[in-house]
């Protein structure tokens, strides 16, 4: 048998080839042309675009120097005159700022003081609050050590003091006078307020005594009384209640107070003090 010619492949597969090239080297070439149509679209679009833009910044220009022409001209100046008129104002407006701004510096550094001022009259008012408040809870712990006493005629539960202090404390509570006193016995009366007392006899280890009222021109006794015992009696044109309250007893003197109605003693006359019986 005789072999076939190889010649490269059988002509339709050539023709398929070279067809397929063709087809390829058309749609490229449309391509490019299609590519370079819209390219030059575009390049006109841009060159139309910055016309209208060159156009529309030149016609902004031209009406702001008209703008400017036209207030020149009100204002009566050139436009080197009116450049000059900026920048005087400019500098107007800069000098403003700047003292503006050294005010306001000036302004903090007043503030600060004055804050400074400020934190020190609070320190000083919490000082004074904790020195107020010491002085209520003294008061308080004072007022705490009262003592409640019956007295010897109406029977009443008397508030007393026991001390100097607690006297004092009685004092501040202003609703009655009191006179602190120290009796010597078998020495002549002493005189209080519109009264006198006159002590008469002391028992140190019991701690009583017995002393003398004297007032409206009669003796009162108060014997073999205790100390801290509210001695009452009513004296005076109002018939007022009047208390003596012994707070120790020694051999031969006795040491209290005598608690009189509210000023009294200036109200009324010092009723005579008669001898001992």
């Amino acid at each position: 048998m005789s072999e076939a010619p190889h010649d490269g492949g059988s002509p339709v597969v050539r023709n398929i080839l070279m067809v397929a090239g063709v087809v390829y080297l058309i749609g490229t070439v449309i391509f490019m042309v299609m590519a370079q149509g819209r390219m030059n679209d575009l390049e006109k679009k841009q060159a139309a675009t910055q016309a209208e833009l060159t156009k529309k910044m030149a016609e902004s220009n031209a009406q702001m120097k008209a703008q400017l022409n036209v207030l020149a001209d009100r204002a009566g100046m050139n436009h080197k005159e009116l450049s000059k008129k900026a920048q005087e104002l400019q500098a107007k407006e800069l000098e403003t700022a700047t003292r503006l701004k050294a005010d306001e510096e000036t302004t903090k550094q007043q503030i600060g003081a004055v804050n400074n001022e400020v934190t020190g009259v609070k320190g000083e008012v919490v000082k004074v609050s904790a020195d107020v408040t010491d002085t209520k809870n003294d008061l308080a712990v004072t007022k705490g050590k009262l003592d409640h006493a019956i007295g010897d005629l109406n029977k009443h539960s008397e508030l007393i003091a026991t001390s100097h202090d607690e006297l004092e404390m009685l004092k501040h509570r202003g609703d009655r006078d009191y006179f602190e006193f120290t009796l010597h016995k078998d020495k002549t009366p002493t005189h209080l307020s519109i009264v006198s007392l006159q002590l008469k006899k002391t028992d140190p280890k019991k701690s009583k005594f017995t002393l003398y009222v004297l007032a409206e021109d009669k003796k009162i006794e108060k014997k073999d009384r205790t100390i801290n015992e509210p001695l009452q009696f009513y004296t005076g044109r109002d018939r007022a209640l009047f208390e003596v309250v012994v707070n120790s007893v020694d051999k031969n003197t006795v040491t209290g107070y005598l608690s009189t109605p509210k000023n009294v003693a200036t109200t009324q006359m010092p009723s005579h003090t008669p001898s001992s019986q």
